[in-house]
């Protein structure tokens, strides 16, 4: 497939690999070992929210989907808004591996609604550190980043995060450019 074809629509771009989201399960024992990290039971899906009309037309099959979720599972589930507008489905899991499952059925379920372009991140938070740190999955790039927050200030521990980055981008999709680590102050996980 040249430039060409995806320029006068012949072919379409392969969207990111999913799939890659399942890499922060492998990578939990390098963050517990080498980082002192652990899962602290927390996941999120956050999305733009859907127009009035799509919501009407969705709501009960995301509804449905965000119960199916739960159930195969055993994850407890919520929905919040953010400061920014942004909505989350929040997973409470103890497991990392049910956290990751959970997020991505919903992912997924949301595609399938037609509804991935609205897809932002995935945040799956550890603890044991200065800071909480959150892993956050970009859904339009199949990465990873770090993100530290120093606390109350709209801060973040760059060093930490490039310490992180360091350790763990040979088992994790890490994202490369570094402007690309957007931060997600305020999370509710």
């Amino acid at each position: 497939m040249g430039l060409g074809d995806v320029l006068f629509g012949r072919k379409k771009l392969k969207g990111p690999a999913r799939d890659r989201l399942f890499s922060i399960t492998t990578a939990a024992v390098t963050l517990q070992v080498e980082c002192s990290l652990k899962p602290a039971g927390a996941g999120a899906v956050v999305f733009k929210p859907l127009s009035a009309g799509d919501f009407t037309r969705v709501e009960s099959d995301v509804q449905q989907l965000l119960e199916s979720v739960a159930a195969q599972n055993g994850s407890k589930l919520e929905q919040k808004s953010d400061t920014y507008g942004f909505q989350w489905v929040i997973v409470r899991d103890p497991e990392l591996e049910d956290q990751v499952q959970a997020v991505y059925g919903m992912a997924q379920g949301l595609t399938e609604q037609g509804f991935g372009s609205q897809l932002l991140a995935a945040a799956f938070r550890f603890d044991g550190g200065e800071h909480p740190t959150y892993w956050i999955y970009g859904f339009k790039t199949g990465t990873f980043w770090p993100f530290v927050p120093t606390g109350d200030t709209q801060a973040r521990d760059n060093a930490r995060e490039l310490e992180l980055k360091a350790k763990l981008e040979k088992e994790l999709p890490v994202e490369q450019d570094l402007s690309k680590w957007f931060a997600l102050f305020d999370a509710p996980i």
